[in-house]
């Protein structure tokens, strides 16, 4: 089904193209999904030119760009040979006019290994000219997957670049954050250069005004995450003392962390509740209290994903942790961007270096929330000190059960001397001083940065125009 999916994407996706009259000079592939297009873009090239295949592919490949998203060899989309014969040996035959071993080939390692899978992304990158990961650190991870195809090449100098992701900000700012945004920067903000926000704006905004953003994009969150919650206990049948108890959970001034995304084993959902006593005495500290809320989905066949959700529903379902944690149920990007807009911190800890990029964190930056990441993805790049909080050494220490737990107590020490010190340090107007600071310095050099506006200017200026230039 995977196969007959990326061919009806790659030929039938470049096919509905030329019927609607579309002759575009480059072809962007977003991860290997999509790889059958260099073919199908070769052959139509070779019946307008009366050329064999190996030229006509080797005449469009500089129009190709490839995206890799994949951070570790296993993500890559592999077939078959008996399954690349069957389904799509006929179309190199037939219409490509080359042997099955030669359409093989373009997939493969070693090109005279008859066990060998076809791999997706060995064909996107032997059909591209250009080839990138998603963030700096991906590119130097990638160039050590695919340099079994630069053989004597040093990694270093493996042809894999980087361009990281950015978000679309106007998709994921609260209306007060963009109400604040436009006073201070202009309703156009998002479409100028990024160092002109950069230098102006945003620091001038008074403590006083983002302290204000703060609490009133927490307020929202909160009654947004009564009344799902309410619903929920509802349509299960709870008792209605349960379903009223959901309205009044928590509260708007408690200093907020959120954590939502897919839950698989490497991204560690379940770190914080490496030592669930201890992480109990934090959230429920009387003189500064921590409120944690959660949402996130398993793979339906990911056994140890689910596993991990039912780690974190156990331990809220305790009495005494239930007034300080709620896991969300039924996660899409509606509960996504509320998450984003109204917590105080957002959590990230992926075992390094398997984040590609990661851009939830991204989506805080605008509604000036502040990010508590492991040294992976687009953090890797983005942390410095005064702009957030990171864990990690900015090493790879695989599948360490040690090295988890280590990482974990570094956790619970950053959030117990750092984090909630700084929110509950305050002026004599209530304002946490030190922490708007930090928020102001993360919102003016972060959000412009790592945005969506910056990624396809790199894009169009890195690989779009060369490569247009290189097709004519």
């Amino acid at each position: 089904m995977r196969l007959k999916q990326e061919m009806l994407l790659g030929i039938g996706g470049w096919r509905l193209l030329t019927a609607l009259g579309i002759q575009p000079d480059v072809c962007h592939l977003n991860e290997g999904h999509a790889a059958f297009a260099v073919l199908e873009r070769a052959r139509s090239f070779m019946e307008a030119n009366a050329l064999p295949f190996e030229v006509a592919l080797a005449a469009t490949r500089a129009g190709n760009l490839f995206t890799t998203h994949t951070a570790v060899a296993a993500g890559f989309d592999r077939f078959t040979p008996a399954l690349i014969e069957q389904y799509i040996g006929h179309y190199a035959t037939d219409r490509l006019g080359i042997s099955l071993h030669d359409l093989l080939a373009l997939g493969r390692e070693n090109p005279n290994d008859p066990s060998e899978s076809f791999n997706m992304a060995y064909l996107a990158i032997r059909g591209s000219g250009s080839v990138n990961g998603v963030s700096r650190l991906h590119g130097q991870v990638s160039r050590q997957l695919f340099s079994p195809l630069f053989p004597h090449w040093p990694v270093d100098e493996v042809p894999v670049g980087h361009v990281t992701n950015g978000v679309h900000h106007p998709t994921w700012d609260s209306a007060a954050a963009d109400e604040l945004w436009t006073r201070a920067c202009g309703k156009d903000r998002w479409l100028g250069m990024r160092e002109n926000l950069e230098q102006q704006g945003i620091r001038s905004v008074p403590d006083e005004n983002l302290w204000q953003l703060r609490t009133a994009s927490t307020e929202c969150l909160v009654d947004y995450a009564r009344e799902r919650l309410a619903r929920h206990y509802a349509a299960a049948g709870a008792s209605a003392e349960t379903v009223e108890e959901a309205k009044h959970l928590f509260d708007p001034k408690i200093l907020t962390l959120g954590f939502a995304r897919r839950f698989a084993t490497y991204k560690r959902p379940n770190l914080l509740l490496h030592d669930p006593e201890r992480l109990l005495r934090l959230l429920a500290n009387p003189q500064r209290p921590v409120q944690l809320m959660i949402a996130g989905k398993a793979h339906p066949a990911d056994k140890e994903g689910q596993a991990l959700i039912k780690e974190w529903i156990q331990f809220i379902r305790r009495p005494e942790v239930r007034p300080h944690a709620i896991f969300l149920s039924d996660y899409d990007m509606q509960l996504t961007e509320r998450l984003a807009q109204g917590v105080d911190i957002w959590l990230n800890t992926p075992r390094r270096p398997w984040e590609a990029c990661g851009t939830s964190g991204m989506k805080v930056l605008v509604n000036g929330g502040l990010n508590l990441s492991e040294l992976d993805g687009w953090w890797a790049e983005a942390y410095v000190p005064d702009l957030g909080w990171a864990i990690g050494d900015g090493q790879e220490h695989g599948n360490d059960a040690a090295w988890d737990a280590a990482e974990a107590q570094a956790l619970y020490e950053r959030l117990e001397r750092e984090i909630i010190p700084e929110f509950y340090i305050r002026n004599e107007k209530g304002i946490p001083v030190a922490w708007v600071k930090r928020m102001r310095e993360s919102m003016a050099r972060l959000t412009p940065h790592f945005a969506a506006d910056r990624t396809v200017r790199e894009y169009t200026e890195q690989h779009y125009l060369p490569a247009a230039i290189e097709c004519q």
